[in-house]
């Protein structure tokens, strides 16, 4: 079996460059990194995993904690994540964490503890005290997606913002009878994405002088918008206009209208948030939030980390843009 000195002889170069030419970490040059790469295909040669971690000192592999799993939404920023990190040879172990306390309470204080990691991304998780003194005293870069928490680097959508684009897309098509999809007004306060979300759909409304409004919880799902645009559709003062804080909720709401014999968008305008691949289907009028660059720019910013730079505690901004499918119209007359 081929070793990394068969690598280095038959391309010509040391042995430490094949290491940072294989591994992606440190400065080869192009021409450099194609000899190793062309000898390494050559000779049948495979980085060994437990050799690098012993050399390193690292695992090469990234902790994800997500909330779930079966959302659209979670799996395309995981998705995201996992093709920068196995660009550069890294692994990912990836934990699931749900509403249980005893069973979060385990991620946190023993999985994440047990398993040798070189760093944490998070998706979307409301840590609270404990759980984020948990993961840094694990003592490795922690990177989260969404969940702003000032000890932690935290890349986020400025969902408040995010509200307000849609509500006032709407607003300048015309629209007055208004309805929101989302969030629940008690258990979604605060600086939850539903909450704020929602929170932008009001102040949109208040600056336009509309006073009044419909809202539905919803559990940002296709089913639980249907449910809730069903709802919004069947109130004495039905909207024209629908914001769903979700593309699957938005989704969930034009079937509605359609099972309603409502038209989209001549009926009732629906605008949702993702830029989930379903809405291309259906003609979405969304806000893009970029799911999987999200996850891109999380593993960027682990990788960054462990090549020493120093940690961006506080919030980084992701991007997002309206993008018009055709869903959304001004009200008929």
């Amino acid at each position: 079996m081929a070793g990394i000195d068969d690598v280095a002889r038959a391309a010509g170069v040391s042995t430490a460059t094949v290491s940072r030419a294989l591994s992606g970490r440190g400065p080869v040059s192009a021409a450099a990194r194609d000899r190793v790469l062309a000898a390494a295909d050559r000779l049948g040669y495979v980085v060994s995993a437990a050799a690098s971690s012993l050399a390193s000192g690292r695992t090469r592999a990234v902790g994800v904690v997500v909330p779930f799993l079966d959302r659209w939404f979670f799996s395309t920023v995981l998705a995201g994540i996992s093709d920068a990190l196995v660009r550069q040879g890294y692994d990912i172990t990836l934990y699931s964490v749900s509403t249980d306390a005893t069973g979060r309470r385990r991620v946190f204080d023993d999985h994440l503890r047990r398993r040798r990691i070189d760093a944490v991304i998070t998706i979307a998780l409301e840590l609270d005290a404990e759980e984020s003194a948990s993961l840094r005293g694990l003592g490795v870069p922690i990177v989260a997606i969404a969940g702003p928490n000032p000890l932690l680097t935290t890349l986020t959508v400025d969902d408040l913002a995010v509200g307000r684009l849609a509500t006032t897309h709407l607003l300048e098509l015309g629209h007055r009878r208004l309805a929101h999809i989302g969030a629940d007004a008690v258990r979604d306060a605060g600086a939850t994405v539903p909450g704020l979300r929602r929170r932008g759909f009001e102040e949109a409304l208040a600056e336009a002088g509309i006073e009044r409004a419909l809202f539905e919880p919803a559990d940002f799902t296709i089913e639980g918008g249907s449910d809730a645009a069903d709802r919004a559709l069947s109130s004495p003062a039905a909207p024209t206009a629908i914001f769903a804080a979700s593309d699957e909720m938005a989704i969930g709401a034009i079937l509605a209208a359609r099972g309603r014999g409502l038209r989209v968008p001549e009926d009732v305008s629906v605008i949702g948030v993702d830029g989930h691949e379903l809405g291309r289907w259906f003609g979405l009028t969304t806000v893009d939030q970029f799911a999987r660059g999200q996850g891109e720019r999380a593993a960027d910013a682990v990788l960054a980390e462990l090549d020493g730079a120093e940690p961006a505690r506080g919030r980084g901004t992701l991007p997002f843009e309206l993008v018009d499918r055709g869903s959304t119209a001004p009200p008929s007359r």
